[in-house]
């Protein structure tokens, strides 16, 4: 009888009582039951998966990169790509170029015009390469390469990105790498 009653309540009340049961049993849920319940929940989230082509035409232009200085080749991660995806798709009302709040490595991309292919946004990105002195382990001065630096940075084995034509018929697009470069005081290779 309780559940033909919930199931003819408002939709709000319907959100509240399982908002309410999700708090309660939050509350007493030990600590090994609530990170099974974490890990679940993002792995339902990770659960996209990336067409083939699209991987390759994400792949093949950060991995030129790094061949040409000898490091080991990137790995797609359909977890990053998720994580990727979700972050786009946050910006697609307003194709901001706004980093999200992460631990991963994470590169951002506006083009004007819905055109702009992966491989756009990675030689943007590669580009910086002219601005970056590895002697000194800096950017020119008043000139970005944090970009560059993050696709060739060594301890980073695994990539994942999204692309996003936004509300206003721009793109944007994002990689996340794991684990994350440009650590202070570090070179990237």
């Amino acid at each position: 009888m309780e559940i033909k009653q919930l199931q003819s309540c408002s939709r709000l009340l319907g959100t509240f009582l399982v908002l309410s049961f999700s708090l309660a049993a939050l509350a007493s849920a030990d600590s090994t039951t609530l990170e099974a319940s974490m890990t679940a929940r993002s792995s339902r989230r990770a659960l996209i998966s990336t067409p083939a082509d699209v991987v390759q035409q994400f792949l093949m232009p950060h991995n030129r990169e790094r061949t040409k200085l000898g490091l080991p080749p990137l790995q797609w991660s359909e977890k990053l790509a998720s994580y990727a995806s979700w972050w786009a798709n946050q910006r697609k009302g307003d194709c901001a170029l706004i980093h999200s709040n992460t631990n991963y490595g994470e590169n951002i991309f506006w083009g004007s015009g819905k055109d702009w292919k992966p491989a756009d946004a990675v030689d943007e990105w590669a580009a910086e390469k002219q601005y970056y002195d590895y002697k000194m382990n800096t950017c020119v001065q008043h000139q970005d390469c944090l970009h560059y630096t993050q696709i060739i940075w060594r301890q980073s084995l695994y990539v994942g990105c999204a692309r996003v034509t936004c509300a206003s018929g721009d793109t944007f697009i994002t990689c996340n790498y794991d684990p994350h470069g440009n650590v202070i005081g570090q070179k990237p290779f």
